[in-house]
């Protein structure tokens, strides 16, 4: 298939397009692929800054991002591409990794490849952030590793499934089999699509329309019936992908194929504002949703975008926990039902959160408001940066609240769970939304230390603040000529109030939580802001069980510490993640709590160090309480059944 002319003010567009989903955007200096006009597209009202223009200052997010550069760079490409050479009739140069990679009691879920691509997309987050060049070059060896595949093999297609291509044969027949191949190929296209923008991979760019091209090909004899029923078994997100190919090429085939591959049967009820999520695998949905927004990108067909925003505030807003995240052992349940589920070891799977997150994002950039900021920064804290191990830098599957349980986290070569991948993504993108801005305005969405360049203003802003051990932060404006525009500095929704000052001086205030505060003003080089907020206890429950309840810091969801009773060393270290509510199933009897839930809140008090609480349990004995992504290694509660009072 011919590709359109390259330019670069069409890489431009579409970098503004694919930062909705992937984290990256702006201009690249290089263009890669050209994009025909569309003008039947919906383009965002705000742009993202890419990554390369942001820069993490010290503090746990870029000790995260470090603890997984490390990991990165720790793991052997060519075990990883073991099986990809098996299936191209070439020579293994290492032994496969172990896991989800290659070991039986595995092999019927069919994953096998899955994590190249996860780490072709970490590789490609991680070079964009630091432009480190020893993640380039593993981009530009695994992409000419998977070229050498596609020509020995004489095929688009790159797989390493144990039959080979023969799987997706029978699934593209419509037989029945075990596994998600379309999943599993999901996350090569977007480590290759990931490889092609960030590190401007020629060769990447090649491997990945070949495989589109064998895709558009091996489907085309499907009739819309038999493509639907294809999408009944998990599928990732291939309309997003296929969305961006059509972005990159202008190539209507990949817009075609962006909508065959949207399931109708979420996305048309989801569309009409139905909500049938009970008992549906939850990270089979999310990426489906983040695609049809995607679709709706390059499409302006509503209905994608009506889908898509209804199911985040389904799923945000009346579906999650205190932490974020949803799902009992990966599946909707009926919020009714609340009680039976919040205390399972298996619900929160960060892959949820992850994916929850990219949707989040999308839409915050088609309609800033502030709620989606919210949502995001809680999920952040609370999900993503809690799911990695801060000592080893391997990261959880489920994030479950049983009382008394541990977060338990992967091993370095033996696991390689979808969480594994998502994880090697999440803490080295951390800089893709902290901030945003139009023609005139810049948001600052989170609290994060550090520096962000608007280049078309000719501003550098810097933020200094140990948020969250203190409310507020400190920016402080460089600019090379005084310049007009206007600062948004988000009012986040567990703060009473926001108070602005400028170079000392009261200037805005806001009594609106969940909203912006808007500065404008011609700024000059040296001009300081802080933002003042409040951060107070509070508690978070369900309507259905209100006797239920998670207490919360700002947008910090608060844990016991319960230490390491009956644990042996090294116990939070795991490969087989079915075994998770097995693992550290000694006997234990957490603290019990009495009382009415918002006069126990109001009986908490402060530790002696930064965001340290103390609360006394019901028999007397005192409860350490740390913001739950500090907990690592030991035992913890988040949720608490609270007795009545006693008489």
């Amino acid at each position: 298939m011919k590709e359109h002319d390259c330019t670069s003010s069409s890489r431009r567009r579409f970098l503004a397009h694919a930062s909705l989903i992937t984290g990256w955007a702006a201009v690249a200096p290089t263009p890669v692929f050209g994009m025909s006009k569309q003008a039947d597209g919906a383009a965002p009202k705000l742009q993202a800054f890419d990554m390369s223009a942001v820069d993490l200052a010290e503090g746990p997010f870029l000790h995260a991002q470090r603890m997984t550069e490390a990991y990165l760079l720790k793991l052997q490409p060519d075990r990883m591409l073991h099986n990809f050479r098996v299936n191209a009739g070439l020579k293994p140069k290492a032994p496969v990794y172990g896991g989800w990679e290659s070991v039986d009691t595995w092999a019927d879920i069919n994953c096998h490849g899955h994590t190249l691509g996860h780490y072709l997309s970490a590789c490609a987050l991680a070079y964009r952030s630091t432009n480190d060049k020893r993640f380039k070059q593993r981009i530009e060896y695994i992409a000419d590793e998977l070229a050498a595949c596609q020509k020995a093999s004489s095929s688009g297609l790159v797989c390493a499934f144990p039959k080979g291509p023969a799987l997706v044969e029978a699934h593209l027949r419509g037989e029945k089999i075990t596994g998600v191949p379309w999943y599993t190929l999901h996350k090569i296209f977007a480590g290759l699509r990931d490889a092609t923008l960030m590190a401007h991979s020629d060769t990447s760019r090649a491997v990945l329309l070949k495989f589109a091209d064998w895709t558009v090909d091996a489907t085309r004899p499907l009739s819309d019936a038999q493509f639907e029923t294809m999408l009944d078994t998990e599928h990732g997100g291939m309309n997003e992908v296929f969305a961006d190919l059509y972005s990159l090429t202008g190539n209507a085939d990949y817009r075609r194929m962006a909508q065959r591959f949207s399931h109708k049967a979420l996305l048309e009820p989801l569309a009409k504002g139905r909500d049938h999520l009970d008992g549906l695998h939850a990270n089979t949905q999310v990426p489906k949703v983040v695609g049809f927004q995607r679709v709706y990108e390059v499409t302006g067909d509503a209905r994608y975008n009506d889908a898509a925003e209804f199911f985040w505030r389904t799923v945000a807003l009346t579906r999650s926990f205190a932490t974020g995240g949803h799902g009992d052992n990966e599946h909707f349940f009926p919020m009714a039902d609340f009680a039976r589920h919040v205390f399972s070891p298996k619900a929160s799977e960060t892959c949820c959160q992850h994916n929850m997150l990219k949707l989040t994002r999308a839409l915050f950039m088609h309609d800033p408001q502030a709620w989606y900021a919210d949502y995001y920064e809680r999920t952040l804290y609370n999900g993503i940066l809690a799911s990695q191990d801060p000592d080893s830098g391997m990261a959880t599957y489920f994030q479950g609240a049983r009382p008394g349980y541990m977060k338990l986290y992967h091993t370095p070569e033996d696991s390689f769970w979808c969480c594994t991948g998502t994880g090697m993504e999440n803490h080295v993108k951390y800089r893709d939304s902290i901030y945003f801005h139009d023609v005139s305005s810049l948001y600052v969405n989170l609290f994060i230390p550090s520096t962000v360049r608007w280049q078309e203003q000719g501003v550098v802003l810097t933020q200094t603040t140990n948020f969250p051990e203190s409310a507020g932060t400190r920016l402080k404006l460089q600019l090379d000529q005084p310049a007009e525009f206007t600062l948004k500095l988000r009012h986040p929704r567990w703060s009473k109030a926001a108070v602005v000052l400028v170079n000392g001086k009261d200037a805005a205030r806001s009594s609106t939580p969940s909203s912006y505060v808007d500065v404008s003003r011609q700024w000059r080089s040296g001009d300081e802001i802080e933002l003042q907020l409040i951060m107070e206890v509070a508690t978070d429950s369900a309507p259905s069980a209100p006797d239920i309840v998670a207490f919360t810091y700002g947008p910090l969801v608060l844990a016991a510490a319960l230490g390491r009773e009956g644990l042996g060393e090294g116990s939070d270290i795991i490969v087989n993640e079915r075994r998770i509510g097995k693992y550290n199933d000694s006997p234990f009897t957490p603290p019990q709590l009495r009382g009415d839930p918002d006069t126990v809140a109001r009986s908490i008090r402060r530790g002696d160090t930064a965001n340290e609480f103390l609360l006394v349990s019901a028999d007397q004995k005192t409860v350490r309480l740390i913001p739950y992504y500090r907990i690592a290694h030991e035992r913890y509660a988040t949720y608490w059944q609270i007795e009545p009072p006693a008489g």
